[in-house]
């Protein structure tokens, strides 16, 4: 994999799908953010997604990992990471929509094999159709790292479940039509299960949830006061949810890298774009003092080897192998090696970076995020020691 800004593919079908995507992000998507006046800071509704998704649908791009008798094209984790990586280094409000990663079916995750005929008829085919859009509500303010602390229950109830508490980040909440959300069963301290949650159940309601310090208003709580949930909305058996919600861990957390890997991408080449441009003091180009240089070449080596290590370790998946100690270690080096380009980015953009509306600013803020969110560094460090632990 030789280092690029645009990188370039051996396989003639994945080159297509990737130009053909940046084509859409790069146009027809960039004309419509700009005709709808959609900046970051925009409150999202479903008024400005569904025509993407449509959209999206239509051009094979949403839900295009799925197998083909839900509407997909089948591809593999490395391609869908490849089109992961160009939807964030595109620089698009809605990128992250045309995948389905907000609310669509990459957020649904691997639940299709788990959900009934009904379920797939009433709420999953919809989604993936981009008609229903869907958020994951597994964390609480006290239950984030350590899921098993979760304190919302479900009781029984003739042929459906009260479900009771109050769950925190649920992302694409506030245009979402329905929640997966999994609750401890009653009286039982480690028996979860999942469960298909319509928004508008009474008992159930959406609140605004934190603004996270991105600043996007893509994040809802979801509160559930004795919400009666039927017994068909169960998402596979009693007793699975932990398994349905963390059962493609390994996959996922892999495949939030190259949206990372993305941003980094882009901070890099609009930072080496500045520094050909901006004059230093005594009218020289900024990319002439090796400082600059020196920055710049410590940018672009972490993102090689960022991008490198994740999809060695995508191909490795896609073969079979068993990499959670990899995966680990992908999330770990991306989520440390994407700050630090940032933050010398910020650096080298002077003034500018720390504006508020400037694009690095947004992606610092962004990019510090990614060590905490979907397990923290130090969380990533333990699965690692521990898989050192049973190394042969």
């Amino acid at each position: 994999m030789t280092f690029s800004f645009r990188p370039v593919h051996d396989d003639p079908r994945l080159a297509a799908l990737v130009e053909g995507l940046r084509d859409y992000l790069e146009g027809e998507l960039a004309d419509y953010e700009n005709e709808r006046g959609i900046t970051r800071e925009t409150r999202l509704t479903r008024a400005d997604l569904e025509p993407v998704w449509r959209r999206s649908r239509e051009l094979g791009f949403y839900g295009i990992h799925l197998p083909e008798e839900y509407g997909g094209q089948g591809i593999g984790n490395t391609w869908l990471a490849a089109l992961k990586e160009e939807a964030g280094a595109s620089g698009r409000v809605l990128g992250h929509s045309v995948l389905g990663d907000m609310g669509g079916p990459l957020r649904a995750g691997d639940i299709l094999r788990h959900a009934t005929p009904r379920q797939l008829e009433t709420h999953l085919l919809p989604l993936v159709r981009g008609e229903r859009a869907c958020c994951f509500s597994l964390t609480e303010a006290d239950a984030g790292s350590d899921v098993r602390a979760m304190t919302t229950t479900a009781v029984r109830d003739g042929d459906g479940y009260r479900l009771s508490g109050r769950k925190v980040f649920s992302s694409a909440g506030p245009f979402a039509d329905f929640a997966i959300v999994v609750a401890r069963a009653a009286d039982t301290e480690n028996t979860f299960s999942a469960f298909l949650v319509d928004l508008d159940s009474p008992g159930c309601r959406v609140l605004d949830g934190a603004t996270p310090m991105s600043g996007e208003h893509i994040e809802s709580d979801i509160v559930l006061d004795d919400c009666f949930v039927p017994r068909a909305h169960l998402l596979g058996e009693e007793g699975e949810g932990l398994k349905i919600a963390l059962g493609r861990v390994t996959t996922n957390r892999l495949l939030h890298c190259p949206s990372a890997i993305g941003a980094a991408r882009r901070a890099l080449q609009l930072t080496r774009d500045r520094a050909l441009t901006r004059k230093a003091a005594g009218g020289q180009p900024l990319m002439a003092l090796q400082s600059i240089q020196h920055k710049l070449a410590d940018m672009a080596t972490d993102l090689y080897a960022a991008r490198s290590m994740t999809y060695a370790a995508l191909v490795a998946l896609d073969n079979g192998a068993d990499v959670r100690a990899e995966a680990f270690m992908c999330k770990l080096f991306v989520a440390e090696a994407a700050f630090r380009i940032l933050d010398q980015a910020v650096q080298i953009h002077g003034k500018e970076g720390l504006t508020q509306g400037n694009e690095i600013e947004y992606l610092f803020r962004k990019t510090r995020m990614f060590r905490i969110l979907t397990g923290t560094s130090e969380i990533q460090r333990n699965g690692i020691a521990k898989s050192l632990a049973t190394l042969t």
